[in-house]
């Protein structure tokens, strides 16, 4: 989405391949422009005082992820991600200055001027997996099977595991096994993981499996299952398996609440460095601490965005970037926080449930 009334460049030289960004030492002006109106949202202008601990973030550690975005920038972005490009190695002080002399801050707000929102989190679980099925690991993950449409529902996950047809549809599309049906539950959920995989040789390689489709029905959360039976006072994923290890006979009732599933595409890593983050909607790595899933309709992809969210699991002043979606995220200042890999990611995910606010930044 483009927003055609803000994507003038600024009004810097673009540099050349190797040179540094000029720019005036002129004072900040104050807000000015019309506020935005998008699909679900309204954008304000604002002072960039106005922005809860704007001068203390180091937001170098973000300008890695805002190049990334810069890799696919809409028109808006095109000429503004040459500066971007040349203050990647520059200190955080002058990309901080640069930004507010080349950018715009808008509050983020529903339409009817509600600022506040909420901010959960996401992760990339890192699993066992093998490649074949055993006693040990029996639950599989599929790649899309043939006929699978995208806004069409195919069938429910308890379909797939009771209904012959669907079984027939699924045969050789599985890719890997685990051993837990809830950290299959957890990979659905997240939309991607790393897995190490023993292979039928015996050898044990590093894969990522990636989002490549759903079967289009409707997400159910088994924890709001569990919560609103009154089963679990703790919905946590330590605390679904602790109630799954204390009632086995009703694993397949607690899945089956979720109609959702995720098909997945496998991809290589390489070897002997860390891997990058899982690829976003945008089309681009995610970064750990840096990126956020939005709702497309309240910001738009690549969006450079000031997040603040105070609460009982942690206190975020940041800058990140809009470069995922997903089908819970859903409102004008949404957010969903992407935290990294492994479990203690996991577990701090599991917890993040708080207050939002959002500011998004656009070339003047």
């Amino acid at each position: 989405m483009l927003l055609g009334a803000c994507s003038s460049a600024p009004p810097w030289p673009e540099p050349g391949p190797t040179a540094s960004p000029v720019y005036e030492k002129e004072p900040l002006a104050p807000p000015a422009g019309e506020a935005i109106k998008q699909a679900r949202s309204l954008w304000t202008p604002v002072a960039w005082s106005e922005l809860p601990g704007w001068s203390q973030d180091d937001i170098g550690q973000a300008w890695p992820a805002w190049v990334r975005s810069c890799g696919k920038p809409s028109q808006a972005w095109v000429q503004t991600c040459q500066n971007i490009r040349a203050l990647a190695s520059a200190d955080a002080q002058t990309q901080r200055d640069w930004a507010m002399r080349a950018l715009q801050p808008y509050r983020v707000t529903a339409p009817d001027g509600q600022a506040q929102g909420l901010l959960t989190a996401y992760y990339e679980p890192v699993l066992q997996a093998s490649r074949r099925a055993t006693s040990d690991f029996n639950v599989p993950l599929y790649a899309p099977p043939a006929g699978l449409r995208s806004g069409t529902p195919w069938y429910s996950r308890q379909e797939m595991d009771t209904l012959p047809q669907a079984q027939r549809a699924l045969q050789g599309r599985t890719l890997m096994y685990l051993r837990d049906p809830i950290d299959a539950m957890i990979l659905h959920i997240q939309g991607s993981g790393l897995l190490q995989v023993t292979e039928p040789d015996g050898l044990v390689r590093d894969v990522r499996l990636a989002f490549a489709g759903t079967n289009e029905q409707p997400y159910r959360s088994i924890g709001k299952w569990l919560l609103d039976r009154k089963l679990v006072r703790d919905a946590s994923w330590p605390g679904i398996k602790a109630w799954i290890a204390q009632n086995p006979q009703r694993t397949q009732e607690l899945l089956w609440s979720n109609p959702r599933v995720v098909f997945f595409k496998e991809q290589g890593l390489p070897s002997g460095v860390e891997p990058p983050g899982p690829t976003g909607a945008q089309g681009v790595p995610l970064s750990a601490g840096r990126s956020i899933a939005v709702d497309r309709q309240s910001i738009p992809y690549g969006t450079p965005v000031w997040l603040v969210s105070d609460g009982p699991t942690t206190r975020l002043q940041r800058l990140v970037l809009a470069q995922d979606t997903g089908a819970a995220i859903v409102g004008a200042v949404r957010a969903d926080y992407f935290i990294g890999p492994g479990q203690e990611a996991g577990e701090l995910a599991g917890r993040l449930k708080q207050n939002l606010q959002l500011w998004a930044l656009w070339p003047r």
